[in-house]
């Protein structure tokens, strides 16, 4: 089957690799040049500008991005518009907001093309591992889609599915990525409490190889941090600044529409916000209210 591919980051070309070994062709564009010559050298077909990508594909296309979330998808698709044809496919695989998706899949609908959102889970690990894709669409669309999908998932039955209609599939996305801020941040926690208790002089490292075999709290979040721990067990050169790229958000805000109870991915957003403070004023303001009431020592720079 053929694809074409809009944005060759990290993730991109991996996809475009493994899609390369289960006998599919792409077709590939990036703004950057150098990267769409070393698609070209790796067995794609990379090309240098949408009309090209659009020319050298046969109907019905379909045409997967992964550019940014917000206004360079939306401004990618009206690029691409007059360049398709009815009955064309957009996949968008990045991290949509799902009511943008909706949006953009019922104003694409409405000019006779497909829509389909494939919130995509893997990152640099999906060449080997394969990918965990939550795909949301009309069902004529996924069906054609699906040799794609099986050959990019972890097996043909395992790591994806259709999920809902347009937008249902960045939804689920978003969740997962909010529930992996909590898995993180519980863990962060676990391992500071450890590091914390100097006179066990415990090697993290160690303890972590423990509990990914047999433990309840084994994953492969644990196998990764386990084995970052071993290349620097003390965390030296890094900064306790945490960034965040809105699912988190998102499905806060959603589960406050929804009135339901959301306090570990809540507070997991909030320390990751918090990580960003220099010199806290939230932390000072705490201080210097305890001194005001109770005379309690104040450290000051």
């Amino acid at each position: 089957m053929e694809l074409g591919l809009i944005g060759l980051g990290k993730m991109g070309f991996n996809m475009a690799a493994r899609l390369r070994e289960g006998g599919h062709t792409v077709v590939g564009f990036d703004f950057n040049a150098d990267v769409v010559k070393k698609l070209t050298s790796d067995g794609s077909k990379g090309v240098n500008s949408l009309e090209d990508l659009v020319k050298r594909m046969k109907a019905p296309r379909a045409i997967w991005l992964m550019v940014p979330s917000g206004d360079p998808v939306d401004e990618t698709i009206a690029k691409l518009e007059p360049l398709m044809q009815k009955g064309d496919i957009f996949i968008d695989g990045g991290n949509s907001n799902y009511k943008d998706t909706q949006r953009r899949a019922k104003a694409e609908e409405a000019k006779g093309f497909h829509f389909v959102d494939c919130g995509t889970s893997g990152g640099v690990w999906g060449l080997k591992e394969g990918y965990s894709m939550m795909v949301g669409g009309p069902d004529e669309a996924v069906n054609y889609l699906r040799p794609i999908f099986e050959t990019l998932a972890p097996a043909k039955d395992q790591g994806w599915g259709h999920v809902g209609p347009a937008g249902s599939g960045h939804y689920v996305k978003m969740v997962h990525n909010a529930i992996e801020y909590g898995m993180m941040q519980a863990y962060a926690e676990g391992f500071s409490i450890l590091q914390h208790k100097e006179e066990f002089k415990l090697d993290l490292a160690a303890i972590g190889e423990i509990w990914r075999v047999g433990s309840v709290i084994r994953s492969w979040l644990l196998d990764l941090t386990t084995d970052a721990l071993h290349k620097n067990p003390t965390l030296d050169g890094l900064e306790a600044y945490v960034v965040d790229s809105g699912e988190g958000r998102w499905t806060v805000f959603e589960a406050i529409d929804l009135n339901v109870s959301a306090p570990v991915i809540t507070e997991a957003l909030i320390r990751r916000i918090r990580s960003r403070e220099e010199n806290n004023f939230t932390d000072r303001m705490l201080a210097i209210m305890r001194n005001a009431f109770g005379g309690h020592a104040v450290k000051k720079d």
